[in-house]
C-alpha cells in the first residue's frame, strides 16, 4: 500500500513539472511515506527526517514532507512535534492537496488540478509489466496491536467500475502482472456492483465476483492479492484461488497458535478455525504455496503460547512466514489495557525459534520442486542471471544469453537453497 501511494505522489509532482533524483542534495522536495506497523519503521523516519533537517540548513529553499500512516494516526500532535524542519504532514487521502501547498510554499510550481478520491490519481508505475492496484484501504477490525485503523481510518471500497478500467488500461499498456490490494482485501464489497458481468460464475462474494472479471481481461496473465482475513476466506473465495490467471500462492496472517492470544489480539478467529481453513484451501488446491504473518511475544504471551505457535506451523506446514517482535503502537487498545511484559531478549529468541523452524520447512520444501517446472515472471537481469518470482512465490533464477525482462517463462528447476531456486530455461 505504501509503494501505491507512493506512485500515487511521484504521479503530483511529475504533473507539476517536476523529476526525481536519488540524490537529496539536488531535490526541491523531500517526501517521507512512513509506515507505522512497528516501532523500527517510525524510528527510521525520525532518523531521517533529523538527517534532512540538516540539510534544510543549508538549503532554505528545501521543502520536506511527511505522510503515510505516522500523520494519519497522530490524534494529538505528539508524532508532527518529534519531527524536524518538517514543512508538510498530512495523511494519505490528503495527497489531492499536495499541489496547493507545494504552491503556496514555492509559487515557481506548476498548479494542477487532481481527483477528489486520492486512489484515482493515476500512478507513476515503477515496473512496467507488474503494477500494484488498490481496492480498499482502511480496516473495521480493529485488532488491539494494530494501528492500521487509526492510520488509514476504517474500511473504504473503491469503485468497481474504477478498478475494472484502471486493470484494462494497464493490460492495453503490457502490463501482466497484476496485484490486487487492501488490508481487508477479501472483504471488498463494490459499491456500484451492476458493472459486474451477468454470466459472472460467483454469486455471493463480492471479491471473488472481482477475481473472475479480472481473470476476464486479456492481456492479465498473473493475478496476486494480498492480504486477506481468515473469516472472509469463503468457499468462492477459496474457489477463485483455482481461477487460470490466479498465481498459486496465498498470504494468509495467522499472528499466533494460541486461540488465547488470538482472542487477546481481538482476532475473530481461533487455533481450530485456521487450521481447518488451511486444510480447506489445500483440499481445493493441493499445491498451493501459503506464506502468514506472526507477532512474537505480544502481552501475555506465555511460553506453553508460543509453543503451540510453533505446532501450528508445523501442522499448516506454510512455505515462508514474516515474523516480528510485538512493539506498542500509541493509541491501540493493546497499549491502553494490557502489559508489554515479554522482554525484548526473550522476543528475540522466539523470533530465531520461529526462522529456524521456517528455513528448516522452507528448504525441505523447495527441494520438492527439484525436477519440476516452474512458472517465473522475469523481473531483473544481471550478469547473465534472469531471476524472478514463480506462481508460487519462490525467487528463481536461471542462466541466459538474452534479457527476458517482463516475460513469463518456463523454468525447469535443478537445484534449491531454502531462499532460491536455481534452474534452466526451459
Amino acid at each position: 500500500m505504501n509503494k501505491t501511494d507512493s506512485e500515487r505522489m511521484a504521479s503530483i509532482l511529475q504533473d507539476m513539472g517536476l523529476k526525481p533524483t536519488v540524490d537529496e542534495k539536488q531535490a526541491d522536495i523531500v517526501l517521507l511515506n512512513s509506515c507505522s506497523i512497528r516501532e523500527s519503521a517510525e524510528a527510521r523516519v525520525y532518523s531521517k527526517t533529523n538527517n534532512i533537517s540538516k540539510l534544510k540548513r543549508k538549503k532554505p529553499d528545501l521543502i520536506v514532507g511527511v505522510t503515510g500512516c505516522m500523520p494519519g494516526r497522530d490524534k494529538d500532535g505528539k508524532i508532527e512535534r518529534r519531527l524536524k524542519e518538517v514543512d508538510l504532514f498530512f495523511k494519505n487521502d490528503e495527497m489531492v492537496n499536495l499541489p496547493k501547498w507545494l504552491c503556496k510554499l514555492n509559487s515557481e510550481f506548476k498548479k494542477i488540478k487532481t481527483p477528489k478520491e486520492y486512489l484515482n490519481i493515476k500512478p507513476v508505475y515503477k515496473s512496467k509489466f507488474q503494477a500494484f492496484v488498490p481496492i480498499q484501504t482502511g480496516c473495521n477490525h480493529f485488532c488491539t496491536y494494530c494501528a492500521v485503523p487509526y492510520a488509514r481510518g476504517t474500511e473504504v471500497n473503491r469503485s468497481l467500475k474504477d478498478i475494472l478500467e484502471e486493470i484494462k488500461c494497464l493490460a492495453e499498456k503490457g502490463y501482466k502482472e497484476i496485484t490486487l490490494l487492501g488490508e481487508l482485501v477479501n472483504h471488498y464489497t463494490a459499491k456500484d456492483s451492476q458493472y459486474f458481468s451477468k454470466d459472472n460464475i460467483y454469486k455471493k462474494s463480492d471479491f471473488a465476483k472481482l477475481l473472475w472479471e479480472v481473470n476476464q481481461i486479456e492481456g492479465v496473465e498473473r493475478i496476486h492479492w494480498t492480504g486477506p482475513h481468515p473469516i472472509y476466506m469463503d468457499d468462492e473465495v477459496i474457489d477463485a484461488l483455482t481461477l487460470p490467471k490466479q498465481i498459486n500462492f496465498l498470504h494468509l496472517p495467522v499472528q499466533s497458535g494460541s486461540s488465547k492470544i488470538l482472542k487477546k489480539m481481538s482476532r475473530r478467529h481461533d487455533r481450530e478455525f485456521f487450521i481447518d481453513l488451511i486444510k480447506k484451501i489445500k483440499a481445493k488446491k493441493p499445491d498451493i504455496a501459503i506464506g502468514t504473518d506472526l507477532i512474537l511475544g505480544f502481552c501475555g504471551e506465555t511460553l506453553e503460547d508460543f509453543e503451540e505457535t510453533l505446532s501450528l506451523y508445523r501442522e499448516c506446514d506454510f512455505d515462508i512466514a514474516y515474523p516480528a517482535k510485538y512493539s506498542t503502537r500509541s493509541g491501540t487498545v493493546a497499549a491502553k489495557n494490557f502489559t508489554d511484559d515479554v522482554s525484548q531478549e526473550e522476543k528475540k529468541r522466539r523470533w530465531f525459534a520461529v526462522q529456524d523452524l521456517m528455513e528448516e520447512i522452507t528448504l525441505r520444501k523447495n527441494k520438492e520442486y527439484v525436477g519440476k517446472t516452474v512458472s517465473v515472471m522475469v523481473e531483473t537481469y544481471k550478469s547473465g542471471w534472469c531471476q524472478g518470482n514463480s506462481s508460487e512465490l519462490k525467487l528463481t533464477r536461471f542462466k541466459s544469453s538474452e534479457d527476458l525482462t517482463g516475460q513469463i517463462v518456463c523454468v525447469e528447476i535443478k537445484k534449491a537453497d531454502v531462499w532460491r531456486l536455481d534452474g534452466d530455461l526451459v
